[in-house]
């Protein structure tokens, strides 16, 4: 009997430990070490990871996101000018720009989110708004428009200040990621590992290198920006691509990012469904105007989108329909549109396309001629719309 009690003893103990273990590793599969860490699904905007999502941080030279995306959306990307001597005299992480150099705003989007150069965040600043402090409002008002609440920008590159004014969130990051994403120049920059580019005094060609090794290391990834700072410490926001979703994965101030980023996409992702938008399959009838047939048949066409589980339940849409449509109509031509939305963010549309065919109805005395009337009719009506 003795034996028998020692033996359960250790039996229980054992399972006590094997408990403890799994629950510390499930602490660590979500990115434990951060201070603060966030997982978003990038379409509907939902939240699948959440630790201290909502604390205000330094952020470091994630910042340089914001101001990648302003540079991006000020036009003349590919307009050369020289770089403001002043702004380019700046401590930390350099894209390598001299004084006298020539360069572009694209390149400088290049020097800011590969290498994370400070000196390119100043430079297309000044470029932009005249000075730093007036791009630095540029961007706060931009966060404000972008519902960012809790950021705020002193500098363009992310350096520490002295008044601890500048601030985002994990959740506000995540949500920056995902617009700036939305722009193709951003999104084909910051996936790079390396990208050739010309500068200099006169400019000559030279390679940037991407400090993102998740790029490297993780399934899927496609950008976005790392970051740190004494005050900040290592920062990280990531963008990762599985099975048609597009996942957005912030940390601040974790001392093991590139491993909990890796261990957060797979949890994340296994919260993830495929689905058939709700509307699909569904068939109209539209009217004709002067076709050999009074209506035509109309489908909405099939959207599958990778969401969070449970999402599906929520969608809404809206149907964009013609009333009816002037002979020929032609089998697949588009006659109208669904939006699929979750919680008001628009998620995709889906056309609407005509199943027949319907030709004009040619009048024996008129012939040809009321065929080009109604042609003439139709292109005014498109052209009108």
């Amino acid at each position: 009997m003795r034996k028998f009690g020692q033996m359960m003893f250790f039996t229980l103990m054992c399972a006590f430990f094997m408990t403890m273990m799994s629950r510390s590793l499930t602490v660590r599969a979500v990115g434990d070490s951060a201070k603060a860490a966030v997982v978003i699904d990038a379409k509907s905007g939902e939240t699948l990871y959440a630790s201290n999502a909502d604390e205000k941080l330094p952020m470091a030279s994630t910042t340089k996101i914001m101001s990648a995306l302003l540079a991006l959306e000020s036009g003349d990307l590919d307009k050369e000018f020289t770089v403001d001597s002043e702004a380019i005299r700046v401590e930390g992480s350099s894209m390598g720009l001299r004084e006298g150099d020539t360069v572009t705003m694209r390149a400088l989007v290049c020097g800011m989110l590969l290498p994370s150069g400070n000196d390119a965040a100043n430079a297309a600043a000044v470029r932009i708004a005249g000075s730093v402090e007036a791009f630095v409002k540029m961007m706060n008002e931009r966060a404000e428009q972008m519902g960012l609440e809790s950021t705020h920008f002193v500098t363009p590159s992310g350096l520490d200040d002295n008044t601890d004014e500048h601030y985002s969130t994990a959740l506000d990051m995540a949500r920056l990621a995902s617009a700036a994403l939305e722009n193709k120049d951003f999104a084909e920059i910051c996936s790079q590992k390396y990208i050739k580019v010309s500068f200099g005094a006169p400019p000559y060609e030279r390679w940037l290198t991407n400090t993102n090794k998740l790029l490297e290391r993780c399934e899927g990834v496609i950008g976005v920006k790392t970051g740190f700072t004494d005050k900040a410490k290592r920062c990280l926001v990531s963008a990762c691509e599985r099975n048609g979703a597009r996942l957005v994965c912030v940390t601040l101030n974790d001392p093991d990012d590139w491993n909990d980023h890796e261990a957060l996409y797979d949890y994340a992702f296994a919260k993830m469904q495929r689905c058939l938008m709700p509307m699909t399959g569904n068939t109209y009838k539209v009217s004709t105007v002067g076709a050999d047939i009074p209506e035509v048949t109309a489908v909405v066409e099939k959207c599958e989108l990778t969401l969070p589980k449970g999402a599906y339940e929520h969608i809404t849409s809206k149907v964009c329909l013609k009333r009816f449509i002037y002979a020929p109509v032609e089998r697949g031509e588009q006659l109208g549109s669904v939006s699929y939305f979750y919680d008001g963010k628009k998620l995709c549309s889906a056309p609407i396309v005509s199943l027949d065919t319907a030709k004009c109805r040619i009048d024996e005395k008129s012939g040809c001629a009321w065929e080009n009337l109604l042609a003439f009719m139709r292109r005014v009506c498109d052209s009108a719309a």
